[in-house]
């Protein structure tokens, strides 16, 4: 027993010896001592469910966008091509419903906003066709029920409303609206809207700085009253008080390596999931209490696989499972949290 002691007793010793030579001890005739070793070991918060959908054959062109309904189990998803459905509705364990496609011409954003009198599900439209250039609200079954902006006409105009490539919408319980207008277009704009579509704040325009924007690409909002944009060509998230629009701060460093493509928060608001298309990746940032938001950290990540190309994501608010738009597979694919 006394030799099993000094055994460990020594590997402790010559394992910090080592890890303190690495950090500190360098010699200038012989260079840098090569030997790293790194305490951080990041754990895996998700895993990829293999089962969802039972049947991808249903994906028969460019996977957009996804929206969860949380409140019923239903998940929507829009896609691109020509003379095939532009929106898909499955169950949550991945059976197929439906698909509908009156009056969708390109879509690029989707949100699910039901309550239990009513499932709505919104769509921005960035065709050049007689539909787009709108956001536009449905029921479940693909009838339409409110369109904002100018059918086939893009703009800038705040009265009556226009949009030039409307990227995403996010609306409240409450029925107030959050539109992010630019995905490559005239605008590069936040605006909130109430229940009733009347113009509560705008704010943004081209540029660089603060509250500027450089094609606004994601939106959501959280229970401390943040409004967190994914400012895409300006590889940032930008956030916004939601009552009044105050600019709040913004990230970047996180990042370098490519920009955010959507934004989205975990259902007890730990995490802020970040899809990064370029390099095919989902990131978890620490989300930070009310007040300050601070720097980003990664917390966890999680590597798809080469040319997957996330764009947009959503969340399911019961079981946290992230949906994820896959533009270069053509899918989408449902992510679980590991227990």
């Amino acid at each position: 027993m006394a030799r099993l002691w000094i055994c460990v007793g020594t590997a402790t010793f010559f394992l910090a010896f080592l890890v303190f030579h690495s950090r500190f001890c360098r010699s200038p005739g012989l260079g840098s001592f090569a030997f790293v070793v790194s305490w951080r070991t990041e754990k895996p918060l998700y895993r990829l469910d293999v089962g969802w959908p039972k049947y991808p054959e249903y994906f028969t062109g460019t996977t957009f966008c996804v929206a969860v309904d949380s409140l019923h189990g239903l998940v929507y998803v829009a896609q691109r091509g020509d003379n095939i459905p532009k929106v898909l509705v499955f169950t949550e364990d991945g059976y197929f419903l439906r698909a509908w496609n009156d009056t969708v011409d390109t879509p690029h954003g989707i949100f699910a906003a039901s309550t239990q009198y009513e499932q709505s599900v919104w769509i921005t439209d960035v065709g050049s066709g007689s539909y787009g250039h709108t956001v536009k609200k449905y029921n479940s079954f693909g009838d339409l029920i409110q369109v904002l902006g100018t059918p086939g006409k893009k703009g800038s105009s705040i009265n009556p409303i226009q949009f030039d490539n409307p990227a995403e919408i996010y609306v409240e319980d409450t029925g107030e609206i959050y539109l992010v207008d630019g995905d490559g277009g005239l605008n590069n704009r936040l605006l909130k809207l109430t229940q009733d579509f009347v113009m509560q704040w705008i704010r943004g325009e081209n540029g660089t700085g603060p509250g500027q924007f450089n094609i606004p690409h994601s939106i959501t909002v959280d229970s401390t009253g943040r409004v967190w944009v994914a400012d895409r060509g300006n590889k940032r998230i930008q956030v916004f008080d939601k009552n009044t629009g105050e600019w709040l701060g913004s990230w970047s460093d996180c990042f370098k390596e490519d920009s955010p493509y959507s934004v989205r928060f975990t259902p007890d608001e730990k995490y802020l999931i970040v899809a990064q298309l370029n390099i095919n990746r989902l990131i978890l940032l620490s989300a930070p209490p009310i007040g300050n938001i601070g720097d980003c950290v990664v917390v966890s990540t999680v590597q798809l696989a080469s040319q997957v190309s996330p764009h947009l994501v959503d969340v399911d608010r019961k079981t946290g499972a992230i949906y994820v738009a896959e533009l270069g597979a053509e899918q989408v694919q449902k992510y679980v949290p590991l227990k």
